[in-house]
Order: C-alpha cells, then sequence, then structure tokens
C-alpha cells in the first residue's frame, strides 16, 4: 500500500481491518506517528495516528489536495474467470482507468456473474487495493453488464477501440489519440463472437490490434490500456 484510503469521516480502523494489519504489521507505526492517507475519490493528506490498541487505530487527518484525478479512458472487458478479473481489475485501477464496463459475451460463461466477486463486493476491495498500490485516491467505477450491447449504450467516447486480431487492420501502438476520451472493448477468451463484433463496428468502433500474437484477456487488458494511455499522451 503506498496510500491509505479512508471513508468520508473515516477515523477509526478496526484492528480486523486488512489497513490496520498493514500500518501495525508492515509499516510497524505507533501513536504520534504519520503517514500518507488520503479520502476515497478526494483529497490525500497525512493521518496520524492519535491511539492503537486491541481494538483498533484512531486517527487524525489532515488533507493536502485532491488526488482523485483518473484517466478519460474507459474499459470494456467481457466476463472472464473471477480469478482473472481480480487481476485486471486491480491492475486497471492502478493504471488510472476512469471507467470499467464487465459485460456478458456470447461465448462468454455467464455463471460468472453468480461469483462472490460480484455478489458479495469483493471486487469493491479489490478496487481499492488497485488505487492504494498506486498511490492514488480516485477509484474506477464499475458496471457489470448482461450484454454488449448494454456495454456500447454505456460507454462514452470521442474514440472508440475494438481489439480485435480477426477485423483489426491498424495498430493499436499508432493511434492517434492525443487529447481524446478513448474507449477500448477488450474480449473474453474466445474472443468477441462474430455478432458481437459487427455490433461494436457499426456502432463506430475502430477494429485494432496489438500485435499478431493471440493475447489472454488479461494480458491483452493490461497491454492495450498502456498503449491507449501512452498514444494519449498520460504514460
Amino acid at each position: 500500500m503506498n496510500i491509505i484510503l479512508l471513508d468520508e469521516n473515516e477515523l477509526f480502523l478496526p484492528s480486523s481491518d486488512d489497513r490496520a494489519k498493514h500500518i501495525k504489521g508492515v509499516l510497524h507505526l505507533k501513536p504520534g506517528d504519520n503517514f500518507r492517507a488520503g479520502v476515497i475519490n478526494g483529497d490525500e493528506g497525512m493521518a496520524t495516528i492519535l491511539s492503537s490498541d486491541k481494538e483498533g487505530i484512531r486517527l487524525s487527518f489532515q488533507p493536502s489536495g485532491d488526488a482523485s484525478r483518473l484517466y478519460p479512458l474507459t474499459l470494456i472487458v467481457a466476463q472472464v474467470r473471477p480469478i482473472c478479473m481480480r487481476r485486471i481489475l486491480r491492475e486497471a485501477v492502478s493504471m488510472g482507468v476512469g471507467k470499467i464496463l464487465l459485460p456478458v459475451s456470447d461465448l462468454g460463461e455467464k455463471s460468472y456473474l453468480s461469483a462472490s466477486l460480484y455478489t458479495e463486493g469483493e471486487y469493491k476491495k479489490i478496487l481499492l487495493d488497485g488505487a492504494m498500490q498506486a498511490g492514488k485516491t480516485g477509484v474506477s467505477s464499475v458496471s457489470v453488464l448482461s450484454s454488449v450491447e448494454e456495454a456500447i449504450k454505456e460507454a462514452e467516447g470521442e474514440e472508440k477501440i475494438l481489439l480485435d486480431n480477426r477485423k483489426g487492420a491498424k495498430r493499436l501502438s499508432e493511434a492517434m489519440l492525443s487529447g481524446k476520451s478513448v474507449v477500448l472493448a477488450i474480449g473474453p477468451e474466445r474472443g468477441w463472437s462474430e455478432r458481437e463484433a459487427e455490433l461494436f463496428i457499426e456502432n463506430g468502433y475502430s477494429p485494432m490490434l496489438i500485435g499478431s500474437r493471440i493475447l489472454r484477456t488479461e494480458t491483452a487488458a493490461v497491454g492495450g490500456t498502456l498503449l491507449a494511455l501512452s498514444r494519449m499522451d498520460y504514460v
């Protein structure tokens, strides 16, 4: 954790909380010590430990400025195995993606939606982990959707890109994206169906590719995000 994120007005961390465990067990901080903290989607600043006992840690917080900025990049990532999606979500947030849309695709497994990642809200903790790794307070918004049609309807961007090795004729690394808001669509392990690919194209998505190799969804998500952000002049 490169920053400890707090809810608005949250000044007590119970001992069972992972953040409290990190402060005590990893940072080895005690009353009177300071550490970098921030309010989720708000200001960063310095927190001071007022007391620490078996019940938990009591804090004060002094903000120093907003650190919530996220990039105008929306990822559409088709549902994949929850263990893979956990990694995708964590890395996407740490890279500063503004919005993440997670539709069920034609060739994807619909049962993924019943995973505890979504039903028990585990994804929210993963998003916080990604933001704390990045040392920023901004947390990507996430929508879990039942179809690609819903994702296309919800996604907004000046430049819309479909990553697809079959359809793509231009490399993402050559795209002119500076100063634009971007939507990047990444398919499941079996790829987008022909119907979905045509639906994206009909809705203004430009087919592009990362290279000639067929990548895993989580690899394409990280690689595609970094390439897009580079062409947007953010990294």
